[in-house]
């Protein structure tokens, strides 16, 4: 006598799985919309971006909110719109602020992994740039986000320092940004392997000879 088979059909475990994501987008949703701006429902503005790092129990400054952007890949400094809030919570599995809450740190360990620190550092410039066609960031925000995102590696304290005492340059671009982190990657606390004939961008031929002559 043959078996009855307990499998079940592929088109119905499809369903189930269907189901369970449509469900799961729901709660994301739901979510969302305790945050979405009034005037504007698709997005989560600054004042729902305070209440939900309130709600999570971090500062708006806390780099978890910035890693958080990050993950989203936000546009726009200080919003998030719906469909970056889906793919960033569904990627991170998440549909509730306790799940959000207790999936932050995860972050932190995923950006310990170079190759993605790269991304998010790059990430943290553009962020930044919140006008149309801006290509440069201001000294004085490219020394927040330095300290945010590199905290207390070394070089980073005397290179702020270093650009809140220069007179030359008022911005940063892009290519200086990540150069920077090559710099701090590669060389040593005390600049014994730095060689100026490489291609370093001049901003950091600068740094070195002003860091050597406060030796």
């Amino acid at each position: 006598m043959r078996r009855s088979s307990t499998r079940k059909p592929a088109a119905a475990t499809t369903n189930a799985g269907n189901r369970a994501a449509a469900k799961e987008l729901e709660r994301i949703d739901t979510l969302f919309g305790q945050y979405a701006d009034k005037n504007e429902e698709l997005t989560i503005g600054p004042e729902g971006i305070e209440q939900l790092c309130r709600d999570l129990g971090v500062e708006p400054t806390d780099i978890k909110i910035l890693l958080l952007a990050w993950k989203l890949q936000a546009a726009r400094q200080g919003y998030f719109s719906l469909e970056e809030w889906r793919r960033g919570l569904k990627a991170m599995r998440v549909d509730t602020v306790d799940k959000l809450r207790k999936a932050l740190p995860s972050l932190q360990l995923e950006v310990a992994n170079i190759d993605v620190f790269r991304s998010f550092y790059t990430f943290a410039f553009q962020y930044c740039l919140t006008e149309p066609r801006q290509r440069t960031l201001d000294v004085e925000t490219a020394c927040q986000m330095l300290e945010l995102v590199l905290g207390d590696q070394p070089h980073v304290s005397s290179f702020i320092t270093f650009l809140q005492e220069q007179k030359e340059y008022k911005v940063l671009t892009l290519d200086q940004w990540t150069g920077y982190l090559r710099f701090c990657e590669e060389i040593n606390p005390d600049f014994s392997n730095y060689d100026e004939n490489q291609a370093w961008p001049l901003l950091l031929d600068n740094y070195v000879e002003w860091a050597k002559a406060k030796q």
